[in-house]
């Protein structure tokens, strides 16, 4: 197990961990009803936040904030000499935490995606895992939504009995629905990117091969140009050209260099 802490990538505080340690960390806090806000970021999620200082407060704000992609694995590596052999994969992640949590009986919750995503995703996973308790399930409004309508999500889950939530509404909106949502649910809130559509079955991942060779980002943006290509081929550039900057100590990219949102943004 490796648990580095908190290190600065560009300005984002991203911890040195690996899969067993997240997985633990996570464990222990649905055992305990403790909160626990976690994300699973890749460099597209590192850099909503070296470009938005109150997001950056949002994101320096969570509790654990995993390498979700190889280069910001490699990041860690190559600036702090981590020694990290995997990225802490948000799908994976998802994988990893549910087979505990089939073992040990704690109650989960998936928040985000659509209807049919989640009864497919909820039916892959406990045909995967024999006795996950899935205890519920609610879909996003894919639309700001009220303050009833938050409060209503807070009854919800707290009525189902769960004792973690996995959301997946893309980023950046599921870590301001973590970051707005972790004092009102104690429990560990598990932002996880597209795990939810990756094990529904309804995107194809891409092979092992390319994955550890971080040439994820090119297999996605083939699926979905449209959508993806300010992403790739805008951020990461920029992802390297700062972390070689730091690198070099010819900018200093502070954490504390942030701004506290001034209001809550009700993603849904």
């Amino acid at each position: 197990m490796l648990n580095l802490g908190k290190k600065n990538i560009i300005g984002v505080l991203v911890d040195a961990v690996d899969y067993e340690a997240a997985t633990q960390a996570i464990l222990a806090a649905a055992t305990q009803g403790s909160q626990l806000a976690v994300s699973a970021l890749a460099v597209h999620g590192v850099m909503t936040g070296v470009l938005d200082i109150e997001h950056r407060y949002r994101l320096n704000s969570l509790d654990l904030v995993v390498p979700d992609g190889q280069p910001v694995r490699w990041a860690l590596n190559w600036l702090y000499s981590a020694g990290l052999k995997d990225r802490v994969y948000g799908p994976n992640l998802t994988l990893t935490v549910c087979a505990k949590a089939a073992e040990n009986g704690i109650p989960i919750f998936f928040y985000g995606s659509s209807t049919e995503v989640l009864a497919r995703l909820c039916r892959n996973l406990q045909t995967k895992f024999s006795g996950l308790r899935i205890v519920g399930t609610h879909p996003s409004f894919f639309r700001v939504t009220t303050d009833a309508e938050k409060l209503q999500v807070i009854n919800t889950i707290k009525l189902s009995g769960a004792k973690l939530v996995f959301v997946g509404l893309g980023c950046p909106r599921q870590e301001v629905w973590v970051y707005e949502y972790r004092e009102m649910l104690a429990m560990p809130l598990i932002a996880v990117g597209a795990a939810f559509d990756f094990h529904a079955k309804i995107l194809p991942q891409a092979n092992l091969v390319v994955q550890n060779l971080g040439l994820e980002w090119l297999y996605r943006l083939i699926q979905e140009p449209k959508r993806l290509w300010k992403r790739y081929l805008l951020l990461s550039p920029l992802y390297v050209y700062y972390l070689i900057i730091q690198y070099f100590g010819l900018k200093k990219f502070e954490p504390t260099d942030t701004t506290v949102p001034i209001k809550n943004l009700n993603y849904g």
